[in-house]
C-alpha cells in the first residue's frame, strides 16, 4: 500500500465555517475531504496532518510558533515514512495581516517547503517523495476572521497564478483549489459541508493521474 501525506492547515484538519472565534466545530471524521479520498484511494495509506492555523514558515507571535510549517515538516517525513506522495495546500494563514507578505512571497515559501520534500530521503527506498502543490481558493474578508485577514483578499486572487508558477519551477504537479470549491461566507476562509466530496473527487483524480505506477 503506497503513502499519501495530506499536509495542510484547518481547511485539512476539517474545521467547519466559524460564527465566532470560540468556536470549535470539526466535521465528522467520514465527512471531512480527507476521509473521503481515503475512501476513493483505497489502494493508499492516506495520513492527513492538518493543523489549524498552520503557516508555510512564519511562526506566529500570536497562535504560537509550533504552527511554522516549515519546522515540523521534516519529523512528519520522517515518522510516516517511506511517504509515496505529499499534498501540500498550504499559504491561507499566511494571508494573515500579522504576516505581511504578498502572494508572491507565499508561492516562494511554498516552493521552499516542496524542495525540502523532494531532498527528504523519505520517499520509498530513501527517494524522493512525489509532491502535489495544491493553491487554496481566495479568501473574503467577512465575519469574525475579516480583521485577521484585513487585506487579504485581494492579495489571496494572486495566489493560484504564483503557486502554479512555483509548481513549475520545481517541476511538480499543480492543482488550483480554488477551482473546485469556494470558501464559506460565514467566515470568508473555511469550506461549507459540499465542498468536501468536490475536494475529495479533484484530489483522488489529481493522485490518480500524476502518480499511478
Amino acid at each position: 500500500m503506497r503513502t499519501l501525506l495530506l499536509f495542510g492547515d484547518s481547511n485539512t484538519h476539517g474545521t467547519m465555517p466559524l460564527p465566532d472565534l470560540g468556536f470549535g466545530g470539526r466535521f465528522d471524521r467520514d465527512e471531512r475531504w480527507a476521509g473521503r479520498l481515503a475512501r476513493l484511494l483505497p489502494d493508499w495509506e492516506v495520513i492527513a496532518e492538518g493543523h489549524p492555523g498552520r503557516t508555510t514558515l512564519h511562526d506566529d507571535p500570536v497562535e504560537g510558533a509550533h504552527r511554522n510549517g516549515l519546522t515540523v515538516l521534516p519529523a512528519l517525513l520522517e515518522s510516516h515514512r517511506p511517504v509515496d506522495v505529499v499534498l501540500v495546500m498550504l499559504g491561507t494563514n499566511d494571508l494573515k495581516e500579522r504576516f505581511s507578505v504578498n502572494a508572491g512571497d507565499i508561492a516562494l515559501s511554498l516552493e521552499r517547503l516542496v524542495r525540502v520534500i523532494l531532498a527528504s530521503g523519505a520517499g520509498p527506498g530513501n527517494g524522493a517523495p512525489g509532491v502535489l502543490l495544491v493553491a487554496p481558493p481566495p479568501i473574503m474578508e467577512v465575519g469574525c476572521l475579516a480583521g485577521m485577514f484585513a487585506g487579504g483578499a485581494a492579495k489571496s486572487v494572486a495566489l493560484a497564478r504564483e503557486i502554479e508558477a512555483a509548481a513549475r519551477r520545481v517541476g511538480v504537479p499543480f492543482l488550483d483549489a480554488g477551482q473546485v470549491v469556494k470558501v464559506s461566507p460565514v467566515d470568508g476562509i473555511h469550506y461549507d459541508a459540499e465542498a468536501n466530496p468536490a475536494l475529495a473527487q479533484a484530489f483522488a483524480a489529481a493522485i490518480r493521474s500524476h502518480f499511478t505506477v
